[in-house]
């Protein structure tokens, strides 16, 4: 299936019309910031949008650099650290690719609704370049639309937006899956979590980097990282 360009949309569209940008930062991210789960440190937003979880977590004391493949998004994302008076590194890089841009390791990788973008088929070569920018025993936030979600017609695994957009929604089980072999999960579990137009089912993992895993895991590592087995 091919993806949606997601710069035609940003182009396109307003900021403040699409359904993701939103300005106040998710409740389960700011739990792990405040109760320290989290220590400050080199942080890596993945799919980071117009940059206000980025900017989020530089207030907090996190040196931050935040991903995207749109430069219409990356362009608003500095705008608007400009404006807040916030240090963060904002890159224009497809998160599928060699990421080179990157070139030293983060402590804590994070994506909000990102992996519902990614189709299956890709998905372990993103999980491979997370590993691989991480730091021995770095962690890792993910959230993306759970299966159960009843938006977006409430059944199937792929559903189209009304922007055009087309996701792909997870069970806990295919994360684990996919998560496993490369990292530890602390937690994995299906939660409520407000968006713009509703609430959404979404999984949500949290997790750690491992030393050492699966034989996979291992065999994978001298090549940059882990090699799921779902």
């Amino acid at each position: 299936m091919k993806y949606v360009d997601m710069e035609a949309i940003y182009a396109k569209t307003p900021a403040a019309d699409l359904p993701w940008d939103v300005a106040t930062p998710p409740a389960p991210l700011v739990h792990l910031i405040e109760d320290a789960q989290i220590p400050r440190g080199r942080a890596v937003d993945f799919g980071c949008g117009t940059g206000n979880y980025s900017i989020y977590l530089a207030q907090r004391g996190f040196e931050v650099t935040g991903v995207d493949i749109s430069p219409t998004a990356i362009g608003i994302a500095r705008q608007r650290a400009r404006q807040q008076g916030v240090k963060c590194d904002f890159l224009v890089a497809d998160v599928l690719g060699d990421l080179a841009q990157l070139t030293k390791p983060f402590d804590f990788a994070f994506d909000w609704e990102l992996l519902h973008h990614l189709y299956p088929e890709h998905r372990e070569k993103y999980v491979r370049n997370i590993w691989a920018k991480l730091v021995p025993r770095g962690l890792y936030l993910s959230l993306c639309f759970s299966e159960h979600d009843p938006q977006f017609g409430g059944s199937g695994k792929y559903r189209t937006t009304s922007i055009g957009t087309v996701l792909y929604f997870s069970s806990e089980a295919e994360l684990r899956a996919l998560f496993e072999p490369g990292f530890e999960i602390r937690e994995l579990k299906t939660i409520p979590v407000q968006a713009k137009h509703g609430p959404h089912l979404a999984v949500y993992a949290f997790m750690q980097r491992r030393l050492h895993g699966s034989q996979d895991t291992v065999r994978a590592s001298s090549h940059g990282g882990p090699r799921a087995t779902s």
